[in-house]
């Protein structure tokens, strides 16, 4: 061939540079909503994930054992209807799907959807959505999202900056015996186009290396990525000292939190990009995204977890070329990875009626270098 291929040496540089706000509302046109109850035996909440008004095309790729899902099937590739309104994700184990509802009849008031008929109503929203296994973390194995938590979360969407930790659906989240939560990242590509992720991170598997008890994903964050540490941000992190090492090994042992791994659990996220991308593309770039999160927790994808993933890509941007889309897929799985770790950062501890659950940092407290 004469035609000189592309220069594809940035597609697999990890120096790609945070969006300005560094989540997933850095992609133009995505809004983010959450909702949450707590106390009273509710430790649980749904974060909706909106498309513009003209929908994004939409994929899915879903990898755990023990999945709860809605529409993954309306996205196979094969399949006819290629926009997506909003992405749903939810606490509540298959309760939560009801917070769906709540956000397709927000949509349809909204008169967004896809068109059923002759008349500019009748329209169907097209909302995918995925929930976490999160019961009785409250104390109270009933208290689960319904439809009013997707109407509030939709109430709540906005172009900022989402909140990370234990707010929307990450609010009783877990990450092995740990607490988990809401995590987001961006990227933004050599050639302009933004990639952006947002993790609710509740696996069953270790969000750290039991030997050293660092976090496996750190390897992958940017710089800014600590901004979820406030004030500490400019001092980073370290590995943490054999004695906090050990005190967690021992807490473990004799009470519900430390390093614990519960035995139900799931992570699921959005990833979303500004790239025009076939319904194929999208689902091949979820897909890709399963690589991030086995880069951030082990073990991944087990039976017991129902790690999904699902994209949206806005088509603001021109279509990639096959390098381009390479380099796509390299910088999705790695904001994955980055997304999780924020999101165990950003977690703090909580206790309820079933006990306490430590965050990363009060379980290790030597991991944060302060000099």
């Amino acid at each position: 061939m004469s035609e000189q291929m592309p220069d594809s040496s940035w597609a697999l540089d990890p120096q790609v540079q945070p969006g300005p706000t560094n989540s997933i509302v850095d992609v133009p046109g995505i809004r983010v909503g959450q909702h949450e109850r707590r106390g009273d035996g509710w430790l649980t909440g749904t974060t909706v994930v909106l498309a513009p008004p003209e929908g994004a095309v939409g994929g899915v790729d879903v990898r755990g054992g023990g999945p709860g899902t809605r529409e993954t099937d309306l996205l196979d590739p094969r399949n006819q209807v290629d926009r997506v309104h909003a992405v749903t994700l939810s606490g509540g184990s298959a309760f939560g799907l009801a917070a769906a509802d709540g956000v397709m009849r927000q949509l349809y008031a909204e008169g967004r959807g896809f068109p059923c008929g002759p008349e500019p109503e009748q329209v169907v929203p097209i909302v995918p959505a995925a929930v976490i296994f999160d019961l009785n973390r409250g104390g109270e194995f009933t208290a689960t999202p319904d439809a009013s938590f997707g109407v509030a979360a939709c109430d709540a969407a906005s172009h900022e900056a989402p909140a990370l930790g234990c707010v929307g659906a990450g609010t009783g989240a877990e990450c092995g015996g740990l607490k988990g939560g809401v995590g987001s990242a961006s990227a933004v590509l050599p050639d302009g186009t933004t990639v952006a992720a947002l993790v609710v991170a509740n696996p069953g598997g270790h969000v750290l290396d039991l030997r050293t008890g660092e976090l496996v994903g750190t390897r992958a964050l940017l710089e800014g990525d600590l901004d979820v540490l406030g004030e500490h941000a400019a001092y980073g992190l370290r590995r943490p000292t054999p004695e906090d090492l050990a005190s967690a090994r021992e807490r473990a042992t004799t009470e519900r939190g430390g390093l614990t791994p519960k035995v139900l659990a799931t992570t699921i996220g959005v990833i979303a990009t500004d790239a025009t991308l076939t319904k194929a593309q999208a689902a091949k770039v979820a897909g890709i995204g399963h690589d991030g999160m086995a880069r951030a927790i082990d073990p991944v994808h087990t039976m017991f977890d129902g790690d999904t993933l699902f994209t949206l890509a806005t088509g603001d941007r021109p279509a990639p070329d096959p390098m381009a889309f390479h380099g796509l897929l390299t910088v999705a799985a790695r904001t994955v990875t980055r997304a999780i770790v924020r999101a165990v950062l950003a977690a703090e501890s909580v206790t309820t009626r079933s006990g306490t659950t430590r965050c990363y940092l009060e379980a290790f407290p030597s991991a944060l270098r302060r000099s």
